[in-house]
């Protein structure tokens, strides 16, 4: 008889035996990679963006592997299919997607068969020409007893190369261009299949990137029907200690950390303000001074939104927080009014040269807010000097703000984040599609000179009735 000793190595052998022939059987994602692979069931089209070496390739790769076996999980929530599906599987180049997705589905070279896809549920793997090592093709067994097929695609051989097929699923290892990603999501249409990527945003806010930032046309308060992001941070994963996660994060150039680390879009590649999100962002205020000036910017819309943002001016630090912003589309007047009076109807609100159009009515849009209550300025934004309401003064001055640590955004402010992020230029012109708390944000500075104190604020009897009463009288919620 075998002694304790051999019968407990047996069994440690056979596990990790299991474990390099059946890995996918051990996959226990991070919250992060749950969320994005539960969003399958409810979406065609996915993004895992997120830093390098976090996880996603690998979150991807085991997905893929239960498509094509069929093996998901007693409590998997994401897409299922029930029967043998074809798929796409692509990279940059063909080195990069053998080096990348071919690895984490089949297992380093010389050792296929230990990666996501059981060993067991491998019926063929047929290599690529002219890249060594490559694949072109996996088949897989499944649990219903067909056949799935893999196919491994590159971007580098062009649009054409992904046309003329039919499939059940497209994986995008590294961020493709915008064309041939239509061209995945169209393969796709005919199952209503899935089409995700994972990827680390070095290119910016590329338009595949801000595909994923659209909202719904129909009620843009909404996430899209058909896209999902998730975002995977450093901080989602647990493979790395606290000490090392700095240390990572240390040793990324600057320009690069956000996007290596934390999965934000690279700054440049056209942003209009290329500033760390971390320089900006700062706790929501629930207390501030009286004395700190306030000021309302406006800008109107139906079709794109009317949208708005509150600023809070410290005169004495020079310093500006963003800490309040509303975005709205095809509301009446009177619910974008009832939805701002709260800031405080007393708070000067800044509005666009347009606003001087007058709606059907024959009424000028500014005077229609001002009757239901706001307290609209007189004039149009504009600069008190010769630079009138130059867009771009506007922006160089925020900017400057932004890199010099006087401009300052509650960290929670989701839909002023977003823009911040796609607000960009495409031929030197900065891009007139979702900017609107972008353009608010630039009336009220333009106009921060009309700011006022809450102290000293024109009182009418039945606006402050309900002023909370205690405490001490030179703070405010």
């Amino acid at each position: 008889m075998p002694s304790e000793s051999t019968k407990q190595y047996l069994r440690l052998k056979r596990l990790d035996d299991l474990k390099r022939t059946c890995a996918l059987f051990f996959y226990k994602p991070y919250a992060k990679q749950q969320s994005f692979h539960a969003a399958g069931a409810a979406y065609r089209e996915r993004l895992l963006m997120a830093g390098n070496q976090l996880g996603k390739t690998f979150a991807a790769g085991n997905e893929v592997a239960y498509h094509v076996t069929g093996l998901y999980p007693d409590d998997w929530k994401g897409k299922r299919f029930n029967r043998a599906v074809r798929g796409w599987v692509g990279s940059v180049t063909s080195e990069l997607t053998r080096d990348g997705a071919q690895r984490i589905l089949l297992g380093p070279i010389g050792k296929w068969g230990s990666g996501c896809i059981p060993k067991e549920q491998i019926v063929d793997i047929k290599r690529a020409r002219g890249v060594p090592d490559a694949v072109e093709t996996i088949l897989i067994k499944t649990v219903h007893g067909d056949i799935s097929q893999i196919t491994f695609k590159s971007y580098k051989d062009g649009r054409e190369a992904w046309q003329a097929e039919t499939l059940d699923f497209v994986w995008y290892d590294e961020e493709p261009p915008e064309d041939i990603y239509v061209e995945g999501v169209t393969r796709t249409n005919n199952t209503k299949g899935v089409v995700f990527l994972t990827f680390t945003p070095l290119l910016g806010m590329s338009n595949v990137v801000m595909r994923f930032y659209k909202k719904d046309e129909r009620d843009e308060t909404k996430q899209h029907p058909d896209r999902h992001i998730t975002n995977m941070t450093i901080h989602d994963v647990e493979h790395y200690s606290e000490d090392q996660k700095r240390q990572i994060i240390a040793a990324y150039p600057a320009h690069e950390r956000e996007a290596r680390a934390m999965g934000i879009p690279m700054l440049g590649s056209g942003r209009i303000f290329p500033v760390a999100e971390s320089v900006l962002a700062e706790e929501p205020m629930i207390l501030f001074p009286t004395h700190w000036k306030q000021i309302i910017g406006m800008d109107f819309g139906w079709d794109h939104p009317t949208a708005a943002v509150r600023l809070l001016y410290d005169e004495q630090n020079d310093v500006i927080h963003v800490v309040s912003a509303y975005r709205q589309s095809e509301m009446a007047p009177l619910f974008h009014a009832a939805a701002i009076k709260p800031w405080g109807d007393w708070i000067p609100c800044a509005w666009p040269h347009d606003a001087h159009q007058h709606d059907k009515r024959g009424d000028q849009y500014y005077k229609i807010y001002q009757d239901l209550g706001l307290n609209m300025i007189s004039e149009h934004a504009q600069f008190a000097d010769k630079r009138g309401n130059s867009v771009e003064a506007g922006l160089m001055e925020i900017l400057q703000r932004m890199q010099t640590g006087r401009w300052k955004v509650d960290r929670t402010l989701a839909q002023w984040w977003e823009e911040f992020r796609m607000y960009h230029r495409k031929d030197g012109e900065v891009v007139k599609e979702r900017e609107d708390l972008m353009a608010a944000t630039r009336y009220a500075y333009m106009m921060l000179r009309h700011a006022l104190q809450q102290d000293y604020a024109p009182r009418k009897p039945d606006r402050y009735a309900s002023k909370p009463s205690g405490g001490p009288s030179w703070m405010s919620a």
